[in-house]
C-alpha cells in the first residue's frame, strides 16, 4: 500500500531554516596585517586583476555591486588613474567620493595596462557570457580564496570586510563619525553607527568631548 504524501504543513514543519549551520550577523573588518598579507601573496602570484580589485576595494570602501561595475573611466583621468573618483550608488542613488592611494593606483594602472582596456570598458570585465562583469558572488569567492591562501577562516569574513575595514580604522582613529558617514556614503549618521558597530563607551566618550 503506497505511503500518504506528507501534507504541505508536515514538509514545512521539517524544513530546515536557511542560515542553519552559517554564521550570521555583521562580518569582522580585517586587520592591516591581513590586507599586507594577502597583497603580498598576490603580488607574488602575479594576479594582477585580484591584487588590483584588493586594492580598490579597501581604499573605496564601496558596496561589492558598486565596485564591480565600476567602469575605467570612473577612476581615470586621461591615460593616468585618478588619486580620487566619484560614482553614484546603486543602493541609495547618491554620489559618493573615495581616494585611491598610491599603491591602488599602481595595482589598478597595472591591470589596466594587462588587460587592454580602454575608457568604456568595465574595470573588471567578467571571463564569462553571463555578465559584462564580474558579479558579486565571483567577487566574494575570489575574497575567500584570498582569505584561505592566508589562513584565515572565509566564514568570518565578506565583502562587507573590505568596505569596513579603512572605515572603522579612520573612525578609531579620529573617532569622527562624520567623516567616516561621507566616506561610507551613508545619508543617516545613525546608519554609520549601526555599520561600525560602535559601542556605547565610544558614544558616551565623543559625548564626553562636547561642552556645551
Amino acid at each position: 500500500m503506497d505511503a500518504t504524501p506528507a501534507s504541505p504543513s508536515s514538509r514545512s514543519h521539517h524544513r530546515q531554516p536557511w542560515n542553519k549551520g552559517k554564521l550570521t550577523g555583521q562580518k569582522a573588518p580585517f586587520k592591516p596585517k591581513d590586507i599586507w598579507a594577502m597583497r603580498v601573496r598576490l603580488q607574488q602570484q602575479r594576479r594582477t586583476r585580484e591584487l588590483a580589485l584588493l586594492n580598490l576595494g579597501i581604499d573605496s570602501k564601496l558596496r561589492a555591486c558598486d565596485l564591480v561595475s565600476l567602469k575605467v573611466r570612473d577612476i581615470t583621468h586621461g591615460e593616468h588613474v585618478a588619486s580620487r573618483a566619484i560614482v553614484q550608488q546603486k543602493k541609495t542613488g547618491r554620489p559618493v567620493q573615495f581616494e585611491i592611494t598610491a599603491p591602488a593606483r599602481e595595482a589598478v594602472q597595472a591591470w589596466i595596462k594587462e588587460a587592454g582596456l580602454r575608457n568604456e570598458n568595465y574595470l573588471f570585465p567578467s571571463r564569462t557570457h553571463e555578465s559584462p562583469h564580474i558579479c558579486t558572488r565571483q567577487y566574494a569567492r575570489m575574497l575567500r580564496g584570498w582569505l584561505s591562501d592566508i589562513g584565515l577562516d572565509w566564514r568570518d569574513y565578506g565583502t562587507h570586510s573590505m568596505r569596513r575595514t579603512k572605515a572603522t580604522l579612520i573612525y578609531r582613529k579620529t573617532k569622527n563619525l562624520r567623516a567616516v558617514q561621507l566616506l561610507l556614503g551613508h545619508s543617516k549618521l545613525e546608519s554609520t553607527v549601526r555599520y561600525l558597530g560602535i559601542e556605547v563607551d565610544d558614544a558616551l566618550e565623543i559625548s564626553e568631548q562636547v561642552e556645551i
